[in-house]
């Protein structure tokens, strides 16, 4: 069992910077690859991007590429988000989730999520 606590949102400007921490506890956060999902109001959760479990790779999704950062320190069981450049679009609530396979992008290959993050970037 891991619970995980996401924290860091917030309401931005357009070209401001956010870094999105997901804090776990219970089993060794090192046990699994993890994830950052989204869900903006009335669409579908969406993946954002995921690091294995030794954080030596990566996966995005193509319109965060270049502007998000995944990245994890085991030792202290947290996974980041790093969001620079944000715009009106990367607008939602934003979850970190766990799985037992790097790199999945639908959310039903996770087993276990958080409670979410508001993530509010105006224009």
């Amino acid at each position: 069992q891991v619970e995980l606590v996401e924290s860091g949102g917030g309401l931005v400007q357009a070209g401001d910077s956010l870094r999105l921490s997901c804090a776990a506890s219970g089993r060794t956060l090192s046990t699994y690859a993890m994830g950052w999902f989204r869900q903006a109001p009335g669409k579908q959760r969406e993946f954002v991007a995921a690091v294995s479990r030794s954080g030596g790779n990566t996966r995005y999704l193509d319109s965060v590429r270049g502007r998000f950062t995944i990245s994890r320190d085991n030792a202290l069981n947290t996974v980041y988000l790093q969001m620079n450049s944000l715009k009106p679009e990367d607008t939602a609530v934003y979850y970190c989730a766990a799985s037992r396979l790097f790199g999945m992008v639908l959310p039903t290959n996770y087993d276990y999520w958080g409670q979410g993050t508001q993530v509010t970037v105006s224009s």
